[in-house]
């Protein structure tokens, strides 16, 4: 991420949410009312002509061509998610923190999470853009969320913790999406050690995209590309993780792998009848603190 501006990808998340949310109920995954604010003017347009079937026809094929399954992979992605997360809720978690936040709404518009302390943890840029959104859009902060900033070259998230006191004997839902792909092997050791001090039962839900698509992006449709691209934004992809290595990696940290879905697996899960391919790199896990 430049170091002047908020993340570009985060962005087009926030518009794959918002051209959800302009169906109608009975079609859509869930709703999302405030992603259209995190738009700039030309997609904040474009969404809204998506309401006409032609056009969201058109906006649906140019993202395939531009990023192959990132659009039915982020809307299946976040709907998994928000389900992973009202279990954790279900399950007693007392307390959400959502580690590099970006522009996630879930603390507006998930009910289940209206009188649970949601705490965002984001670089100062994108935290200071998203407060500065919601007043302006919406007219108030969510008082339920705290936003903690950190500069990750500057200070970590135990001088963080240390900072704002954060409540770590709390069964605690840590949301990790779409971060740590763009993260060093240290950081990545580092942020799950920091995770791994919450207490018991706390659950930890966060993406990682294979291995295989750092090394060697060839091998799955649009990665080439993708990555060509993501060079170009200066958010280059740096980690990713063997499928069949996780359980072991999180074992050292006490932490138990329940559950860790590719996108051809919760998109067939939520959009059966979208027959879109790509990005079958990208995962979804769950584990829980032993």
């Amino acid at each position: 991420m430049k170091a002047d501006k908020t993340s570009r990808t985060a962005q087009y998340m926030a518009l794959f949410r918002a051209l959800e949310t302009i169906l109608d109920k009975k079609d859509r995954l869930f709703s999302d009312p405030y992603a259209i604010h995190f738009l700039d003017p030309k997609l904040r347009f474009a969404t809204r002509m998506s309401k006409y079937p032609s056009i969201r026809k058109y906006i649906q094929n140019t993202i395939q061509k531009k990023i192959p399954g990132a659009f039915s992979s982020g809307l299946a992605r976040t709907k998994y998610i928000d389900e992973l997360l009202q279990t954790a809720v279900l399950d007693g978690v007392q307390q959400v923190i959502i580690l590099g936040a970006g522009f996630d709404t879930r603390a507006l518009r998930l009910d289940f999470l209206k009188s649970i302390p949601v705490i965002e943890i984001d670089h100062p840029n994108t935290s200071n853009y998203k407060i500065e959104t919601y007043k302006k859009r919406i007219g108030q902060v969510p008082e339920n969320v705290s936003f903690l900033q950190i500069d990750f070259n500057k200070q970590d998230l135990e001088q963080l913790a240390a900072q704002h006191n954060l409540d770590f004997t709390k069964p605690t839902a840590i949301i990790w999406e779409g971060v740590t792909n763009y993260l060093t092997k240290e950081a990545i050791q580092n942020t799950f050690s920091f995770i791994s001090k919450f207490a018991k039962n706390s659950h930890i839900i966060f993406t990682y995209v294979h291995k295989e698509i750092i090394e060697n992006p060839k091998s799955f449709v649009g990665g080439e590309k993708l990555l060509t691209d993501l060079d170009k934004l200066e958010e280059r992809w740096t980690f990713g993780f063997m499928p069949n290595e996780l359980s072991n990696y999180l074992n050292q940290f006490n932490i138990k792998l329940i559950e860790d879905l590719g996108a051809t697996e919760y998109r067939e899960k939520y959009l059966p009848n979208r027959n879109e391919k790509g990005y079958e790199f990208y995962r979804t896990a769950l584990g829980i603190k032993q």
